[in-house]
């Protein structure tokens, strides 16, 4: 398996994301959106980046759990309940994706939500990887 990531000079440039993730060979995962939900079921912490930093642990520990690591995802998608909070904290957020998951970015996007399953909860990811 081999993830080949795109980024065109004639696009802006790439900061935290990938314009495009090609995938050959291997297995799909498909990750389920993952909150800040701890194991009790309870969202934890109060600010965005608290949440984030859960949320994106969870996420990372479903795709452990499946054989996979953080250099296998191909896609992640963010829901933010307030996407100017999201880019006012977009340089933490960076720093908080590069400690867990490195510095090889999927495919990516942001979007906005009225409100997410736990009304608690200020952002939701979920994303697919490939596997060898």
């Amino acid at each position: 398996m081999s993830l080949e990531r795109i980024n065109p000079e004639e696009l802006s440039p790439a900061t935290g994301f990938s314009h495009a993730v090609t995938a050959t060979g291997g297995r799909l995962v498909f990750l389920a959106g993952q909150t800040a939900l701890d194991g009790s079921g309870k969202i934890v912490g109060e600010t965005l980046p608290e949440q984030f930093e859960r949320a994106l642990a969870n996420l990372l520990t479903a795709l452990a759990a499946a054989g996979g690591t953080p250099a296998d995802l191909a896609r992640v998608t963010v829901y933010a309940v307030d996407v100017a909070d999201y880019r006012e904290h977009a340089g933490e957020l960076g720093r908080i994706w590069r400690r867990l998951a490195g510095r090889e970015y999927p495919a990516m996007a942001v979007v906005g939500v009225v409100r997410l399953w736990d009304t608690q909860a200020l952002l939701e990811l979920d994303g697919f990887a490939v596997l060898p």
